[in-house]
């Protein structure tokens, strides 16, 4: 397989790409930024969502002030869509230790 096919612009333009890679990135930086700038997690995803959204727009069909205004809206259900996966996992793994 080759390094690109794990991830492709065109997957993360989907709903459920863009949520799971909203979610482990901010995962990722969730701890870094808050080092820095104290910004509620809900936030930090939002952006993430429309940083995500706008490149894989950019990438796939090419940017358009038009397509990046419903980004704002989309990336509000992204955003939603991955803190709800976090969640879902932390519930789980809660359950687990007990």
């Amino acid at each position: 397989m080759a390094i690109d096919g794990y991830i492709t612009w065109e997957i993360l333009a989907t709903y459920a790409g863009a949520s799971t890679m909203t979610s482990l990135i901010v995962q990722f930086l969730k701890n870094v930024v808050d080092k820095y700038i104290k910004i509620p997690t809900q936030l930090l995803s939002y952006i993430v969502a429309v940083f995500i959204l706008t490149l894989a727009l950019t990438f796939t069909t090419g940017f358009s002030w038009n397509a990046f205004s419903l980004i704002l809206f989309n990336a509000i259900i992204v955003s939603t869509a991955s803190n709800g996966i976090y969640d879902g996992i932390k519930r789980t793994i809660i359950k687990k230790e007990k």
